[in-house]
């Protein structure tokens, strides 16, 4: 049969590669900043370089900017060489790698400055996500036009987990995306409350399963046999893998909202699929590992492999441990702690950061024609990068456990014993050596890239590789004893298609019924819109990142309900926009701040805002005396109004046009209230509106306790 030349584009393979370096450097740098300010609160400087800013912009730019990257350089690689074609198109590759780097870009401007959505890993504002759509649009274009015009017959396992990997997330980003414009840079969540916490962490947890996962499982059934030099352990393992793994993901989101308002059925729902998760991860965890059958003497001498080998590990470790923390007796102490960061870090750090060396190592003396600079250098890096690893992760889970037990404990005569403060201070010891495994990690990362610039120097890209290989005779007869999934592979547009309904099915069952049954969110009488000034201050808080400290959801245990009042209900966030229940408690929870035994004077709270260690001894948050400084802006408000009444909250019709006016008398009263405290403050200032929002927290429930009346 006659063979076809083509060539192979190496230099968008080159472009990716850099960007996955650069964007770690920068993305790991921001994480051990962030985590240093947990010990020195002086670190957070300016009001762009505070905590509550960078904490977004480190997750964004390690998840999407290195994480993102990585996949883009491993998928450009591997998708010519098992298609036997080049790229679908040359200028389709460039915009994809120049859209997503001006997106990269955009969130580094954007959330420092402070302009956020307020969602945990979506926090980006709508046109950049637009931005992401139209570019991720541009990839799966480019990978299914590749696909289509292929030279080989069968779609390789890697192939499979790329193309879950585009409809699902496309699936999730736009879902989870649907928010109301209120200006170029101000957006609110489409869903209120419990819808848009179900709604975020059902796109949380898949954007770390088909994100962080599901294409690096690609990557590893690419690069894992070729490292090796031998076949994947198992044809029909990888079946199973793939497609167990796509259909019981999607499920698993609500095990982040356990013990809270969330209907029980769906935090039922995600706990059981959860830990059936163990079996297809540790599924492809073995046949990654069984790979190497026969070539374990060579992992001792080969640091590709050993690269290789501690990232599947790592992700073997990380896919049994969160089923784990999906059970709620589990959930029950480490939800909130820093046991969490632990988990989430050797996720990132080992299977992700370790899978994406050892595919650097591998590729780019390919791409350039020439040998590794130093493989001493890369053991080193090894090294650094394995141990920093312990010594972040270690630290982390002591951290959470010693947490979670202090939160609870009580005296013997029944009174809890440690002040949330308490907790903080006690842990700063962790937090140090947490500080110590990410300078080593980071460490090992600025050797690599002295170690690929040298390799780089010494060799020469190809650009245009050359090969060879006979055309794609299309063939619809099934041969004899050809095992059954061999149709689904020749056809990647049945497969898309599929990996889409399995994908959907558990996607649906849990989203439909929290929106179509009403009853699964009771109304309470006593909740209220917010008024004018609070829902400003209410944005303040979201723009300077307070939810990735504070939570605002008292889970129903006693040492919680002791600590800060009266359990969460569903009805009191219907008109949240987005929720805020958050995910960690760095500080107290708030959802009680203006009730009870944690209310706090409008001094009080001034005075803590504008230094908070004068009014909390060893306190770790930032100062903000931006709120101090800055005027209000007002000429916001009737536009909020506007969306807000859009979304189904209950403002009267022309409200918008008196809002100013209720605003600036509640501010007014504020500021009489601080004057009386000896504190003179102008009413339009930022700090009235934040100081607002935070004693409103709780009152509606606590109006409610002899009037307990709920609309079904």
């Amino acid at each position: 049969m006659q063979t076809e030349k083509f060539y192979y584009d190496n230099r968008i393979v080159k472009n990716f590669a850099y960007a996955t370096m650069l964007w770690g450097v920068v993305g790991m740098l921001g994480g051990l900043w962030v985590a240093l300010q947990l010990i020195y609160p002086s670190l957070n400087i300016t009001q762009y370089g505070s905590f509550g800013r960078l904490r977004p912009l480190h997750t964004n730019a390690v998840i999407f900017a290195f994480v993102g990257n990585g996949i883009f350089m491993g998928v450009y690689y591997s998708l010519q060489r098992l298609c036997k074609s080049r790229m679908f198109s040359d200028t389709l590759s460039k915009i994809h790698f120049w859209g997503w780097q001006l997106i990269i870009v955009a969130a580094a401007i954007t959330l420092p400055m402070g302009i956020t959505s307020g969602k945990e890993y979506a926090e980006l504002e709508w046109p950049i996500d637009i931005a992401i759509t139209l570019i991720w649009v541009v990839f799966g274009w480019n990978m299914f036009g590749t696909i289509i015009k292929r030279r080989e017959k069968h779609l390789y396992v890697a192939i499979w987990f790329y193309i879950a990997t585009f409809v699902t997330v496309a699936m999730l980003h736009v879902v989870n995306s649907f928010e109301l414009p209120v200006s170029f840079f101000k957006s609110y969540s489409w869903y209120a409350g419990v819808q848009d916490a179900l709604v975020q962490w059902w796109y949380g947890h898949n954007a770390v399963a088909f994100f962080l996962t599901t294409p690096y499982l690609g990557l590893m059934y690419y690069f894992m046999p070729k490292a090796a030099n031998r076949p994947v352990y198992s044809y029909r393992l990888s079946i199973i893998h793939f497609w167990a793994l796509i259909f019981l993901y999607i499920w698993a989101g609500p095990h982040h909202l356990l013990y809270t308002a969330l209907p029980n059925w769906a935090q039922s729902l995600g706990v059981v699929f959860s830990f059936m998760l163990i079996f297809p991860s540790w599924g492809g965890m073995i046949n990654g590992l069984l790979t190497l059958r026969g070539a374990w003497d060579r992992v001792r001498d080969d640091v590709i492999l050993k690269f290789l080998v501690v990232a599947i590990t790592a992700y073997g470790m990380a896919t049994f441990e969160g089923p784990m923390l999906s059970l709620k007796n589990v959930n029950a102490i480490s939800h909130f702690t820093d046991w969490i960061i632990a988990h989430v870090h050797v996720g990132a750090l080992g299977w992700n950061g370790m899978l994406t060396f050892g595919i650097i190592y591998w590729l780019i003396p390919r791409i350039f024609s020439t040998d590794l600079y130093s493989k001493k250098m890369a053991n080193q890096h090894f090294w650094l990068g394995t141990l920093g690893i312990i010594f972040y992760a270690v630290p982390m889970y002591w951290a959470g456990f010693t947490q979670s037990s202090m939160w609870k404990e009580f005296t013997e005569a029944g009174q809890i014993k440690y002040s949330f403060l308490e907790t903080v201070t006690y842990l700063k010891p962790f937090y140090a050596m947490r500080s110590l495994g990410g300078t080593l990690y980071l460490a090992g990362v600025f050797i690599m890239v002295y170690n690929i610039y040298k390799t780089v120097k010494a060799g020469k890209l190809i650009a245009d590789e050359a090969a060879e290989a006979a055309p794609l005779i299309k063939e619809e007869k099934k041969h004899a004893g050809e095992h059954w999934h061999r149709w689904i592979e020749r056809k990647p547009i049945q497969l898309m298609v599929f990996s889409l309904i399995v994908v959907i099915i558990g996607g649906a069952i849990e989203l439909v019924p929290t929106f179509l049954i009403q009853s699964n969110i009771p109304t309470i009488s006593s909740v209220k819109p917010y008024t004018p000034l609070e829902l400003q201050g209410r944005d303040l808080y979201i723009r300077e990142g307070c939810y990735v400290c504070h939570s605002q959801m008292v889970r129903p245990f006693r040492s919680e309900t002791e600590r800060y009042g009266e359990y969460s209900k569903a009805g009191e966030f219907v008109y949240d926009h987005p929720f805020q229940w958050g995910s960690k408690r760095t500080g107290p929870d708030l959802a009680r701040a203006g009730v009870g035994n944690l209310k706090k004077s409008d001094g009080w709270h001034f005075r803590h805002l504008r230094e908070p260690a004068s009014m909390s001894e060893g306190s770790i948050m930032p100062a903000y005396p931006i709120l101090l400084e800055q005027r209000l802006d007002t000429s916001t408000t009737a536009a909020k109004i506007n969306a807000m009444r859009t979304l189904g909250v209950p403002y009267e019709s022309g409200y918008e046009k008196i809002a100013n006016v209720a605003l600036m008398q509640q501010a007014g009263e504020i500021a009489k209230n601080l004057y009386n405290d000896s504190i003179r403050v102008a009413p339009d200032k930022e700090i009235i509106a934040m100081i607002a929002y935070l004693q409103r927290l709780g009152k509606d429930i606590d109006k409610n306790k002899n009037n307990n009346t709920v609309k079904q």
